[in-house]
């Protein structure tokens, strides 16, 4: 059986979105799942267009329900050339805090958006990690990346 491999793409601020891509990698490295973990500030968009792994985005929400600022660059650099992603599998963990209901983890939000009218297939369902109901978002990540996620890649 050939290794599994997944792409874990990061949009972050302050490191906890990180945080949670990292144990989700954590987790799969110990099951026979290959991953690399990419920090959005750091990549180009064609680490999607070129990929043929399944991908997890991995987005904290800032300011007014906007992706983080290192983010910004991939997001409108994806979003300007609206390249066809037909090929990419991919789920989306998400972080954000419902006092900000009205943009609640708008971050990842956006993110699934593109990448739904960019034509790639969401696997599972998104999951948008609440910040204020005390529970750790790298704890609730890898829960659901086994319950929803491994499967599927």
């Amino acid at each position: 059986m050939d290794s599994k491999e997944l792409l874990i793409l990061v949009a972050t601020m302050t490191g906890t979105a990180l945080m949670a891509a990292e144990d989700i990698a954590e987790y799969c490295n110990d099951n026979d799942i290959n991953t690399t973990i990419t920090e959005m500030d750091n990549a180009n968009i064609n680490i999607l267009i070129d990929n043929t792994h399944p991908v997890l985005i991995c987005s904290s929400t800032y300011g007014q329900g906007d992706v983080p600022d290192p983010a910004q660059e991939f997001y409108n650099d994806l979003k300007d050339s609206s390249p066809n992603l037909s090929h990419i599998k991919y789920a989306v963990f998400g972080l954000g805090d419902m006092t900000y209901r009205d943009t609640f983890a708008y971050g990842g939000k956006k993110f699934s958006d593109l990448l739904d009218s960019l034509n790639a297939t969401k696997i599972g369902k998104p999951f948008y990690h609440d910040a204020s109901d005390g529970s750790l978002p790298e704890e609730v990540a890898v829960e659901w990346f086994i319950n929803n996620i491994k499967d599927k890649i």
